[in-house]
């Protein structure tokens, strides 16, 4: 009699509700991939098998259900791809799990603290995509300063307003037809008020001048003559009008010199039409500094550094990795895969690019076990394990009864 086949069988069941059982234990982990065991029958020339082998364990990388979270740390890949992390010794690892979180100088790790990669910032926020991937490191910093250098300003001048004779002067109502505001910022990021006053001097003609707050150096005010604005028949502007507007406020720094403050002043898109004069819009480009105060994480997996004068910075992106065969990945556990020559080399780039999925913030992939199907394959290899020790036992008694006779 053999007992080999039920022995193989038993072996083979025994794998099966192994696989079964890790899919059940980590049915609640994040980024978790079932796996399953595929068998193979076995025969060595003969017409009878020899039993079963195991041939491989499969696993299975569809796509988990994304939860969302209340962390804006926590990221799940929607699509294909895997997060690329160098583990404590160096080595670099594969993972569906994004709960992430920040150490104390800036770097971004997981739970075991594995430090997320990706692709760095320069200081003023722009990504390097397409070189090398790092690990990731937010700069603790405060942010400079920036003086403005670039004001632009869209609005209308009443077409209907008199001609002003008298000189201008910014004390006297009278001498201009309407005046406006912006704020602008010195090189040492001091709010400065900028007041703009028009004055129609002749049909479809209208001279500007400037008025900042805080200078010379008696704290008053210092005064620029704009040039002029001038329009066409039908109300439009007649060149670019982009003028210069310099002052010296090396007079405002109170004992500390301040940068010469040069401010292109665009008056592009400003009209002259019969209602009633009235600004569009104004934008400018300086910034008083600011500390940092979060970050979040964008879909394409961009870090923005947000600061509290409400200006942000790109502290890099998260880089996404594919391979031509995932089934072919060594799992190492802490939610990690290891590359093998089955799986082929990584594919890195950005999310979204190619094949690879988004980023979605604040929300984590479940693990993809399917509890109901776990559940069904237990039964059914629990029943194929009872059937093989029911053989060994009835080959068993098979032998005894020879041994008697």
């Amino acid at each position: 009699m053999s007992f080999s086949q039920a022995l193989s069988g038993l072996s083979a069941q025994q794998q099966k509700l192994g696989a079964i059982g890790n899919n059940i234990a980590n049915s609640q982990t994040v980024g978790f991939k079932s796996s399953d065991v595929q068998f193979a029958d076995v025969f060595a020339t003969s017409r009878i098998g020899l039993g079963v082998r195991t041939s491989t364990v499969l696993q299975n990388f569809n796509q988990g259900n994304i939860e969302s979270t209340s962390r804006n740390l926590d990221l799940a890949i929607a699509g294909e791809g895997f997060f690329r992390f160098q583990q404590t010794n160096g080595e670099i690892g594969y993972s569906r799990n994004g709960q992430l979180t920040m150490t104390a100088d800036g770097r971004l790790v997981n739970a075991q603290s594995a430090q997320i990669m990706g692709y760095p910032a320069d200081a003023e926020g722009n990504v390097q995509v397409g070189g090398n991937v790092v690990p990731l490191q937010i700069p603790p910093g405060d942010l400079e300063a920036n003086a403005s250098t670039q004001l632009n300003v869209s609005l209308n001048l009443d077409a209907g307003q008199p001609v002003i004779t008298a000189s201008f002067d910014a004390n006297n109502a009278n001498t201009y037809n309407y005046s406006t505001n912006a704020t602008v910022f010195d090189s040492q990021g001091n709010a400065r008020n900028l007041s703009i006053y028009f004055t129609k001097t002749a049909s479809n003609e209208w001279d500007v001048n400037g008025r900042l707050s805080g200078g010379p150096s008696d704290g008053g005010t210092y005064d620029v003559d704009l040039g002029s604005l001038v329009f066409t028949q039908n109300g439009t502007l007649q060149a670019d009008n982009t003028v210069p507007a310099l002052f010296n406020t090396d007079e405002f720094g109170d004992g500390n010199p301040l940068a010469t403050l040069d401010i292109d002043l665009s008056f592009e898109g400003s009209t002259q039409f019969a209602s009633q004069s009235t600004v569009n819009d104004t934008t400018q480009d300086g910034y008083t500094s600011g500390a940092l105060v979060g970050i979040t994480i964008e879909e394409d997996g961009t870090i923005m550094r947000n600061y509290s004068n409400e200006e942000s910075r790109a502290a890099g992106q998260v880089a996404l990795v594919t391979f031509r065969n995932p089934e072919g990945l060594r799992p190492d556990g802490d939610n990690l895969w290891a590359a093998t020559g089955a799986s082929g080399q990584e594919l890195i780039g950005a999310p979204g690019a190619g094949l690879r999925g988004l980023i979605q913030p604040s929300a984590i992939e479940t693990s993809n076990v399917d509890m109901a199907s776990e559940l069904v394959d237990m039964i059914i290899a629990q029943r194929a394990y009872q059937a093989n020790s029911q053989s060994i036992s009835t080959q068993d008694e098979l032998l005894q009864t020879i041994i008697n006779l």
